[in-house]
């Protein structure tokens, strides 16, 4: 069965496996707001799967893809 937590209760597992974490509630946080991480939503609470969104947080976010630029013409500088 999955360790359904809050924010909260992730990031204090988080804390307890790793007293020295860089990890923040607030991280944790807005992972579930941005949908990056799936929630069930109890009343007004948001329950994860704390082992789930430990492995997303330890294989790292995969860089988006840069979006190409627009060529502009590089124009003199006067000193």
């Amino acid at each position: 069965m999955a360790r359904m937590r809050t924010a909260q209760g992730v990031y204090d597992i988080i804390c307890e496996q790793d007293p020295g974490t860089e990890v923040t509630l607030h991280y944790i946080r807005s992972l579930i707001a941005s949908g990056k991480v799936p929630y069930t939503a109890v009343g007004r609470k948001k329950l994860v799967d704390a082992d789930a969104t430990i492995a997303y947080i330890a294989a790292g976010e995969k860089p988006e893809s840069p979006v190409p630029a627009e060529r502009t013409p590089i124009r003199p500088v006067m000193v």
